[in-house]
């Protein structure tokens, strides 16, 4: 017997159209009953009506959320925790709540604290881009990323059927995981690196410009994403990104010893180590595109 349609017959709403929730309307606006949006921008809930982008949208969330069977909470971290708070207040129903923050622990936390009427559970698709706007959203970011997903004891079987359907429509895998887990290794594959981009930028002297090539613009990509956004999952994970700078500063030290006593040996045999590290966490590919 095959599962109930859930995703199809939903009337989706997404909180925050940045590029996250943005992109997110666009990969969904085919695939559901109606998509709805609250964004507190105006202009960007005009730019949204205007492109057809959702079915209907408002800076008023008491306009929105309680015409919906599904929520989506697409704001920066502090806003969903804001945003969570408000919710009962703001649907007197009993509808699928999620997020797609980038940090999981304190998120889960504050939705398991949300009436037994509600059905929650977390998310976070391991895509983006670093530049903002709904303007520069796209729904191909989720082809092929992983969706990490976090289940609370109370989640429901139908919030759990609904997810895996909605990352199946993205094109994305569904990975199911505790919150403490997402952290901890989010911390190391991309907030850490988020910091790290931003500390070579800011240590490259600036008349090196002209010999900028793509393995700066690479490697120094993220460190282009608004701090606006990443404040907020630095504070939410400050824990284990702290683990995860100890960790890479350790390893940068132990290269640095090695050149600083002309051990070139022993660093030729660390960094081919480290690319064979590299090509075992990317398993051959590179295509999860996580920021």
């Amino acid at each position: 017997m095959s599962e109930p349609d859930f995703l199809s017959t939903s009337r989706i709403a997404i909180a925050g159209l940045g590029i996250m929730g943005g992109s997110l309307a666009l990969a969904l606006r085919d695939s559901c009953r109606s998509l709805l949006a609250y964004d507190p921008d105006p202009d960007t809930i005009s730019l949204a009506l205007h492109n057809k982008i959702v079915d209907h949208a408002s800076s008023i969330p008491a306009e929105i959320f309680p015409q919906a069977d599904v929520i989506i909470l697409a704001a920066p971290l502090n806003a969903i925790l804001d945003l969570i708070q408000d919710l009962p207040n703001l649907h007197p129903g009993s509808p699928i709540v999620f997020d797609i923050g980038s940090s999981k622990v304190e998120v889960v936390r504050a939705l398991d604290g949300l009436p037994a009427r509600f059905d929650p559970f977390g998310g976070h698709p391991m895509c983006g881009k670093e530049i903002a706007g709904l303007e520069n959203a796209d729904p191909s970011i989720f082809q092929g990323a992983v969706f990490a997903l976090t289940a609370l004891p109370r989640t429901s079987r139908k919030a759990r059927m609904f997810a895996n359907q909605l990352a199946l429509a993205l094109g994305s895998q569904a990975l199911w995981l505790d919150p403490q887990t997402h952290d901890r290794w989010t911390a190391a594959t991309s907030h850490l690196p988020y910091l790290v981009a931003a500390a070579l930028s800011s240590s490259t002297p600036p008349d090196s410009a002209p010999l900028v090539g793509p393995g700066f613009r690479s490697t120094t990509r993220v460190a282009a994403t608004p701090a606006s956004t990443m404040l907020d999952v630095l504070v939410t994970n400050r824990e284990y990104i702290l683990e995860s700078l100890n960790e890479f500063r350790q390893a940068l030290d132990i290269m640095e010893g090695y050149l600083s006593k002309g051990d070139y040996q022993s660093l030729k045999t660390d960094l081919d180590l480290s690319a064979a590290h590299q090509r075992e966490l990317l398993g051959g590919s590179d295509s999860g595109r996580a920021v």
